[in-house]
C-alpha cells in the first residue's frame, strides 16, 4: 500500500514537472535573453553578435542582451554555462571551436558533447597566412623553399599554442617537411604588430585580423585555408591549390545548458536563423571576413560529436594531449 502511494506521488511529481516545463516553453520568452560572447567587446565577433541580437530580438519578441565573457581560450562563456546554467533559455553562449579542443589539452569538469543544448551553427572565421608587403616571400612556394634551405629560420606569429592557427601550421610542417619557428602572441593585434615590426616573418591569423593592413598596402596575404577561394579575396589561392591537403575553418554557434526543452530551442533557433539570413547581417559577414555556417540543432549536435573526436586527433599530432 505504501509503495502504491509512493508510486502515485512520483507520477504526480513527474506530471507537475512536465506540465511546468510545457507552460514555461509556451510562455517563452517572458523576459530578456542574455547571450554571452566568448571574446572581448569591440572586436568583429562582438560587433556581429550585437547586430544578430538586434535582428533576432524582433523575431523572438524580447530584448537580447550581449554580455562579453572572454577567457579560458574562448571557452569561459560556454563552460560557465555548462556548469551552472539553467536550461530555461534565458542565458545562452557562443561556442567557438575551442570548446571541442580545450578538454583534450587540460582537465575540465564539463563535457562539450553532453553538457550543452546545441541551438544553431552560425558562421566561421576565414583563416590564412600573410607577410609584410616588403617581404622577399612573394608566394607560399617562396616560404617553403627558404624554410627547407634554412630549417627553423622562418618565424610565424599566431594567437596561441594549441589554437587552430598553431594546429594548421603544424599540419603544414608535417606535409611539407619543413620546420617553422612558432612565436605565440596574446591576440590578433599583437600578432599584426609583430609582423609589421619585423619580429616575425609570417602571420597566421583570421583574415579579419590582417585584411585591413592588406588593403592599406602594409601586408600581403599568401593563402587561405578555405575549401574553395574566399569570395572576399578572389585573387588569393587556397592551401589546396598550393598542394597542401588541408582545410582549416573556425566555425562557432549558439548553445544553451543541457536539457533545454525542444520547444525553446526551436524558438531561439528560428529567431537567429532569420537574423543570420537578414541582409544586414549578410553584408556584415563580408565586412568582417566571415562565412555563413548555418547548422540546425540536430546537425550542430552531430557536428559537436565529430569535432570533439577530430580535435583529439589534431592535438595528438601536435603533441598537445593532456597527460592528466
Amino acid at each position: 500500500m505504501r509503495f502504491t502511494h509512493f508510486f502515485a506521488a512520483c507520477l504526480a511529481g513527474l506530471f507537475h514537472l512536465v506540465t511546468a516545463n510545457a507552460v514555461a516553453a509556451d510562455n517563452y520568452p517572458s523576459r530578456p535573453v542574455t547571450v554571452q560572447v566568448a571574446f572581448s567587446a569591440g572586436g568583429a565577433t562582438d560587433r556581429q553578435f550585437r547586430v544578430l541580437a538586434g535582428l533576432a530580438a524582433k523575431h523572438l519578441g524580447q530584448n537580447i542582451i550581449v554580455e562579453n565573457k572572454p577567457g579560458a581560450a574562448g571557452t569561459l562563456a560556454a563552460s560557465t554555462l555548462a556548469l551552472s546554467g539553467r536550461p530555461d533559455g534565458y542565458t545562452l553562449a557562443q561556442a567557438p571551436v575551442g570548446v571541442f579542443r580545450v578538454p583534450h589539452m587540460q582537465k575540465v569538469n564539463w563535457d562539450p558533447v553532453r553538457d550543452f543544448s546545441y541551438i544553431i551553427g552560425m558562421s566561421g572565421y576565414v583563416l590564412g597566412v600573410a607577410v609584410r608587403a616588403d617581404s622577399p616571400f612573394k608566394t607560399w612556394e617562396d616560404v617553403v623553399r627558404h624554410a627547407r634551405a634554412n630549417p627553423g629560420s622562418v618565424s610565424y606569429a599566431s594567437t596561441g599554442i594549441g589554437g587552430t592557427l598553431h594546429l594548421a601550421m603544424t599540419d603544414i610542417e608535417k606535409q611539407t617537411g619543413v620546420r617553422f619557428n612558432h612565436i605565440p602572441y596574446k591576440g590578433a593585434a599583437d600578432s599584426s604588430r609583430a609582423l609589421l615590426a619585423g619580429e616575425v616573418m609570417l602571420q597566421a591569423d583570421a583574415v579579419s585580423g590582417f585584411a585591413g593592413l592588406a588593403n592599406a598596402g602594409k601586408t600581403r596575404i599568401l593563402m587561405v585555408w578555405e575549401p574553395t577561394r574566399y569570395a572576399g579575396l578572389p585573387d588569393v589561392p587556397t592551401a589546396r591549390e598550393l598542394g597542401l591537403n588541408i582545410v582549416y575553418q573556425s566555425p562557432f554557434g549558439l548553445v544553451g545548458p543541457k536539457g533545454m526543452p525542444a520547444e525553446i530551442v526551436s524558438k531561439i533557433h528560428d529567431a537567429f536563423k532569420k537574423a543570420l539570413e537578414d541582409p544586414e547581417h549578410v553584408q556584415l559577414l563580408g565586412q568582417i571576413h566571415q562565412t555563413l555556417w548555418y547548422r540546425s540543432p540536430a546537425d550542430y549536435a552531430a557536428y559537436a560529436k565529430s569535432a570533439f573526436l577530430e580535435e583529439r586527433k589534431l592535438m595528438e599530432q601536435a603533441g598537445l594531449i593532456s597527460k592528466d
